[in-house]
Formats: C-alpha cells, sequence, structure tokens
C-alpha cells in the first residue's frame, strides 16, 4: 500500500527456512533507491536482515519506516520514522504478571511459527 501510495514499485521479502531472502522472482538492482517499510517493528532483528539483503544488491537506502514502532529505539537513525509509536511493557519470566496469573502466552509473528 505504501508503495502504492508513492506511485513506486513494490516488492518484499519472506522468510524461508528461518532465513530472510528477496522470493518470487523480486530484483533490487544496484543503484536503485529502496524503501523500506514494515508494519510492526519490535526488535529491529527483521528490518537488519531486510537492510543487509538491500545492501548486497548494491541498491540505496533511501529510508525505513514502520506503520507502528515497538522497538524503543532500534538504533536506525535518521533515516527511520513511523507513523505510531507504542510503548509496550516487557516483563522477565518470575514478573510477568500473565505468567502469573497463568495465563497461556501467545507469540504472534513470523517467527513464531517456526518456534
Amino acid at each position: 500500500e505504501v508503495a502504492r501510495a508513492l506511485g513506486a514499485r513494490s516488492v518484499f521479502t519472506e522468510r524461508k527456512d528461518g532465513r530472510m531472502l528477496l522470493r518470487r522472482g523480486f530484483k533490487v538492482g544496484r543503484g536503485d533507491n529502496v524503501l523500506v517499510v514494515e508494519d510492526v517493528v519490535t526488535t529491529g532483528a527483521s528490518t537488519k536482515e531486510v537492510l543487509d539483503i538491500v545492501k548486497k544488491t548494491g541498491a540505496r537506502i533511501a529510508g525505513i519506516g514502520a506503520i507502528v514502532d515497538r522497538s524503543k529505539g532500534t538504533g536506525f537513525g535518521e533515516k527511520f520514522t513511523s507513523l505510531l509509536t507504542m510503548d509496550m511493557p516487557s516483563f522477565a519470566p518470575d514478573d510477568c504478571p500473565f505468567c502469573k496469573d497463568k495465563n497461556p502466552l501467545v507469540k504472534p509473528g513470523s517467527r513464531a511459527a517456526n518456534a
């Protein structure tokens, strides 16, 4: 949707066998300007994987964006912007109120399928 709003070409990465890859015939070329956009940034690990893929192609990182930033500072610097920043608390297992109440925990996201 971001690419469509900008009138730009859209490509994306996917995780296969635990590794982030450009798939489905998508290509990014040397000198291309790339805006990396995530839906939600939590740790920034997936975004960093995508940035590494783009850099290896010789493309230029024009910017990094997220719809929701839950990272508490990813270290992406001035090139990073988000539409919404949310401070989501995290807890050590012994301090987690959900664990203490014996609520089942669910880990959503692309990494959960392989966890």
